[in-house]
């Protein structure tokens, strides 16, 4: 009698990180499995230890070697932690991609802005519809989140449910879109659920995330009581976040000018949906400085402290359009990411120097998160009642925080794992049966390096200790063309006591190339190999630091 088909899950990014999600699903037997991918997104790169890298995203090698047995990608939301990898990784596996009509127009308008963005064809599937990927059956349940149209997604198999839930959080008065869907859920919960893959963002958290309800309310009192110019800066994201903005700036009879173009794009699209029905016209940056103080609010991209989204231009007094002076106010209605925090604080300051008032969610509610705290974990457990939890969608603390939650809120079995790990989820025993290759792609300019490529290791020596370059002439016979050309880039000119460095080094080249034997000379590759070592040597014992050099012999 043959085996029944086993249901894997692995996790090709977002589990033990905040960001660059992609999960994996597979049905089959071990040498042969149909594949469902769910999300393709990207983390953002730090230029203290990446410099120049923009994007990191996940390494898809393994479903590049699987494309043939690819049934489809599918989108819980359109966040760029979820989809933003797409138009770099999807001609690499040119599956159907699969999204509800909100994250579907997103991405179209994402696209159109790219350039040279590939045609990348996406059916649209209707909120809490039902379509057939291969032998999957995937199930959009609606559940809150910080941008319209988030999903859960129950997947039906032969071998069980899965329940996926993306970022959700129970808000019970959402200003915009549907509320988290209580009774599908249960429902769920009475069918029989396999397996919990659930969000833990916020598993350190006690109680419940406020409403965003809360937020609006906030944020017209606020507006309200200014006196000058207001600007807002919020995810472009979260349009529940920018209704409640111009719903603030009508109360207090002030136009609302948009100022970013992430910001631009979420509104035209928030629009094309139906989602700002009934909201103000927005005005062009170009009327600004045209309306009086008091009658102007500018919502505008930089809440995260990006150093060429429209804030920083503001706070650096280097926007062509918008400025900000004494006795006008700053609404940061968002949280900082984790890492980049300097960035942020760098434009508060900024903004404090300039006499401008900075709110931010430390005074005032302006803020709330869109992921689940403690107890709205444990009503998604009571709801759905798995039978094993895996948590995902968090660092290590917080993937611990919501397996003890999820043990002591009954759970049979949880499972702790890490990018790469492949589970079997079911039939009969859950547990790790395997790993999947997994890793790190780096977007570095228009290029996609691999997380071990020399440029990004060599960049990261040279943002630290600077680097060397030496040109050498010699003749065939071994003898100098002429004196040698030493370049010291991000190195210090002096040493402590004064003495040029670029001297030093000079003699040390020299010295180096006299004392070597004839036969050395007349081979480059030794030759700069001895000039190489002798230049690190002699600038590690001035400065203390050994910078890369690089060293061109020419032979005339």
């Amino acid at each position: 009698m043959a085996r029944p088909d086993e249901l894997v899950f692995a996790p090709l990014g977002g589990v033990g990180e905040i960001g660059m999600n992609l999960s994996i699903y597979g049905l089959g037997n071990r040498q042969q499995r149909s594949w469902l991918a769910v999300d393709l997104g990207v983390s953002f790169g730090d230029e203290e230890h990446l410099p120049g890298i923009d994007l990191i995203m996940p390494d898809i090698s393994f479903l590049e070697k699987e494309r043939k047995n690819l049934m489809g990608l599918v989108l819980t939301h359109a966040h760029e932690d979820h989809f933003g990898a797409i138009i770099d990784l999807w001609p690499r596996l040119k599956c159907p991609i699969y999204a509800t009509q909100f994250s579907a127009a997103l991405f179209e308008a994402k696209c159109a802005a790219e350039r040279n963005a590939p045609k990348i064809p996406v059916t649209i599937v209707p909120s809490g519809g039902r379509i057939d990927v291969g032998p999957f059956n995937v199930e959009f349940i609606p559940v809150a989140h910080s941008i319209p149209e988030a999903h859960a997604l129950a997947i039906h198999t032969e071998a069980g449910t899965v329940l996926h839930t993306g970022d959700w959080k129970i808000d019970p008065t959402p200003t915009l879109g549907r509320p988290t869907d209580e009774k599908r859920l249960r429902e769920l919960g009475e069918e029989g659920v396999i397996a919990l893959i659930g969000d833990s963002t916020n598993a350190v958290r006690d109680g419940r995330s406020p409403s965003e309800a809360e937020v609006a309310r906030t944020i017209i009192d606020l507006v309200k009581a200014a006196k000058g110019r207001v600007a807002v800066t919020t995810f472009a994201s979260n349009v529940a976040r920018i209704k409640a903005v111009a719903d603030a700036a009508k109360a207090a009879d002030r136009e609302v000018v948009v100022v970013g173009r992430a910001m631009e794009r979420v509104v035209q699209v928030a629009r094309e949906t139906g989602y700002l029905d009934g909201v103000q016209n927005f005005r062009s940056p170009e009327v600004y400085g045209h309306l009086p103080q008091d009658k102007v609010l500018a919502l505008c991209t930089g809440s995260q402290g990006e150093s060429r989204a429209a804030l920083a231009r503001i706070a650096n007094d280097d926007h062509p359009e918008i400025t900000l002076n004494r006795g006008d106010s700053v609404i940061f209605s968002s949280r900082t990411i984790p890492g980049n925090e300097k960035a942020v604080g760098s434009i508060i300051n900024n903004l404090v120097l300039q006499g401008v008032e900075v709110l931010t969610d430390r005074d005032h509610l302006v803020h709330v998160s869109g992921h689940p705290r403690r107890d709205e974990l444990r009503d998604m457990i009571s709801w759905v009642k798995p039978q094993l939890l895996i948590p995902v969608h968090g660092e290590a603390l917080h993937l611990n925080e919501h397996a003890k939650l999820a043990r002591a809120a009954g759970v049979p079995r949880v499972l702790v794992i890490r990018n790469g790990d492949l589970v079997k989820l079911g039939p009969g025993d859950p547990g790790i049966i395997g790993e999947i290759p997994s890793g790190r792609l780096y977007k570095d300019g228009t290029i996609l390096e691999d997380s071990k490529s020399r440029a990004v290791v060599e960049r990261r020596r040279m943002a630290f200790s600077g680097c060397a370059f030496v040109a050498v002439a010699m003749t065939a016979q071994g003898e100098l063309v002429d004196e040698p050309e030493v370049d010291l880039v991000g190195i210090p000119e002096k040493n402590r006591a004064g003495e040029p460095l670029d001297d030093i080094v000079f003699d040390a080249v020299m010295s180096t190339i006299e004392g070597l034997p004839k036969a050395r000379r007349r081979d480059a590759d030794a030759l700069a190999e001895s000039v190489r070592r002798a230049v690190r040597a002699v600038i590690n014992e001035h400065w203390g630091k050994k910078p890369p050099c690089l060293v061109h012999v020419l032979t005339v």
